[in-house]
């Protein structure tokens, strides 16, 4: 009589030529999907028979000598030599919790799959229950100048975060009374379910995986151990940060049984009227004088400090750009200082008087220019080629 069984690596999804670490990705990828806590009420019953199958897949295609069994004698030489509870043992189900980076995925099976739903799978002793959590991270933005950005600056933001209740001190139970041990689980914080096969240690419904229980909850967290409270923290912010630049500030988020979350400070640099930025060095634009151009000199020039000195050669063209060195921003991580890039545009008059005008054709004449067949704008666009 032939097996109705179906074929292994149907069940699982794999070709007959699958290696070993195909079979466990395909194993941990169905029993997400089909675990039966994770479908709802109405599929758990297929989810059941589904979870079983894939299961009894894995334990033989991961184990070489069921599997040489099973490709030579199919279903029959695995239920001759083995009893159903046998097919089990042997199976690696452990190796297939690790090396999840391997598939591009955080963390092991025991935190995707059981973990989320409050078991320990084997006896791990993973984490016992939901409440013993560290507090949840916050986020802030905070808005700085260019300058501010240079040189490093404390800011001081406000926020509404959960602290331990002063009522209670945390406790969640009401002052004068404590908590007591949990009747269920007898402060273990987990109970024990089966699941076909598997011996799961799932996180107790009645204390919620704390081991206790509060009878007489605070007044003032009714049980939380918790409450908001508004607070102003001073915020270091260092030289060299940028729009978008993360700091994170430990300890400062909120309040947890297992620990307080940390703070991440999110940096906006405001726009500047004089400067642009590019990575550490600033760029800026500057006016000068067609006399200036044409015959040199020193101008003056603005930077994120004090005003300096720069020499303009004779000749210099529109467009032309000076460095002046160390003037920009210092590297976030080094102590390495970006430039100032001055980008100079000169100025051409757009109203003479008599006397410029003479001035100016007697110069294009001297250039070998005719005055008389070609505009000002042209003599002067010449003038400069």
């Amino acid at each position: 009589m032939m097996s109705t069984k179906r074929d292994y690596y149907e069940i699982l999804g794999v070709k007959k030529s699958a290696t070993l670490d195909e079979i466990k990705k395909s194993y941990r990828e169905m029993a997400l999907r089909y675990h039966p806590d994770r479908v709802p009420h109405e599929q758990k019953k297929e989810a059941e028979e589904k979870f079983k199958d894939i299961s009894e897949a894995y334990a033989v295609l991961s184990d070489s000598q069921k599997r040489a069994l099973y490709d030579q004698y199919g279903h029959s030489g695995i239920d001759q030599k083995y009893a159903y509870e046998d097919i089990f043992k042997g199976a690696d189900f452990g190796s297939v919790f690790e090396g999840m980076s391997d598939f591009g995925v955080g963390g092991g099976l025991f935190d995707e799959i059981f973990s989320d739903l409050g078991y320990d799978i084997f006896g791990s002793q993973g984490r016992r229950g939901s409440r013993s959590r560290r507090g949840a991270d916050l986020q802030v933005a905070v808005d700085i100048t260019l300058e501010e950005a240079a040189t490093g600056v404390e800011k001081t933001v406000n926020l509404l975060r959960y602290e331990a209740c002063p009522t209670c001190s945390g406790s969640g139970a009401k002052p004068g009374t404590k908590k007591a041990t949990c009747p269920v689980c007898k402060g273990a914080g987990r109970t024990v379910v089966s699941h076909g096969y598997f011996q799961l240690a799932q996180a107790c419904s009645r204390c919620g995986g704390e081991g206790t229980i509060i009878s007489s909850p605070c007044p003032e967290c009714r049980g939380e151990g918790r409450v908001k409270i508004s607070r102003k923290i001073k915020v270091k912010i260092p030289a060299g940060v940028d729009t978008d630049s993360h700091l994170r500030v430990r300890g400062e988020g909120e309040a947890g049984s297992a620990g307080r979350g940390d703070l991440y400070v999110i940096i906006e640099v405001k726009p500047h009227p004089v400067f642009t930025r590019h990575n550490n060095d600033i760029i800026a634009q500057l006016d000068i004088s067609l006399g200036k151009a044409i015959l040199g000199g020193e101008v003056e020039v603005p930077t994120l400090g004090a005003n300096v000195n720069m020499k303009i050669p004779a000749g210099t063209q529109s467009g032309k750009v000076f460095r002046l060195r160390e003037k920009g921003l210092p590297d976030l991580h080094s102590s390495q200082m970006g430039d100032e890039l001055v980008k100079v545009n000169v100025e051409i008059p757009t109203r003479l008087t008599p006397e410029q005008r003479r001035l100016i054709e007697e110069f294009a004449r001297l250039c070998g220019e005719d005055t008389d067949k070609n505009s000002f704008t042209d003599k002067i666009k010449k003038a400069f080629k």
